[in-house]
Order: C-alpha cells, then structure tokens, then sequence
C-alpha cells in the first residue's frame, strides 16, 4: 500500500528521506544531498505555505516525492502551481505512485484556488516516460522552449 503525505514545518526526516530519494533516482548528489540545508533552513522552507513537499511511502520507505510551489499571480488575483521535481524509485515504477503524487498536488491547487498545474520534461530518451505519464493526465500541451540564465 502506498500512502503520500505532505510534509510539514518540523518533518525534518521526511525532508531528508525525499532529497535522498532525488539524489538517487537523477544520480544527482551534487544537487540533493553532497550538500544538505540544515534544519532550520528546512524548518523554514516546510513552513512557507506556497511550497510543496509530498512524499509517497510504501514498505515503510520513500519510494515517490513531489515538490513544487504555488506562484500568486500578478494579472490577476490567482495562482498556478509549479511542479518542479518529481521522482519513483525504478521498483517502484507503474505502480500508480506518481499518478497519487499528482492526485494530492491537484487537490493542494484546488484548496488554494489554482487555475493551473504545470509542468516541465526534458526531451530525453530517458524523459519519454514523464512525457507520457504528463501527457496522459493533462488536458492541454505547449511547445515552449526554456532558458537557463545565470543570477
């Protein structure tokens, strides 16, 4: 059985569980846990209402996560919701994890009155099955082109 919580201001283990879970699953340790935020700095990111942390558990470990913000909008008084990292652990894959990943993201955009989710996918070999997954739950796909710009 698989269970997806999001986690909270002092769910300091479940934080570190999800960034173990994305240094494994993108072979990315540079990225997720060579250099990890302390506790307080984790504490506080939980406690911002406007970022996401769920993560999805089954045989008593990490075996999904989902993290994302809730951007306010400017034009108008409403808010999308970025999905930015989404990662299943390969023996956990088909299995219907990110499918409840993104069921509890839809039901955190709806409380918070959303009007959309959106997504990106690299256009890799090895992305061809978050293209499908993303395709088979959305209702709309754009074309866009993105640019990394250095701060």
């Amino acid at each position: 059985m698989i269970s997806v919580r999001r986690l909270g201001e002092s769910d300091l283990l479940g934080f570190r569980a999800m960034n173990a879970l994305y240094s494994d699953v993108f072979d990315e340790p540079e990225n997720y846990s060579e250099k990890p935020p302390s506790e307080a700095y984790v504490s506080e990111w939980l406690a911002n209402p406007n970022h996401i942390a769920l993560l999805a558990e089954g045989d008593g470990a990490a075996v999904g996560a989902l993290s994302g913000y809730i951007l306010p909008k400017f034009e108008q008084q409403r808010s999308e919701l970025y999905i930015y990292d989404l990662a299943v652990r390969e023996t956990y894959r088909r299995r219907g994890v990110a499918t409840a990943l993104i069921a509890e993201t839809r039901r955190i955009a709806r409380s918070v009155g959303a009007w959309t989710i959106f997504v990106q996918a690299d256009t890799t070999i090895e992305d061809k099955p978050a293209q499908a997954l993303y395709r088979k739950l959305s209702n709309d796909e754009a074309s866009v082109l993105h640019f990394d710009l250095k701060p």
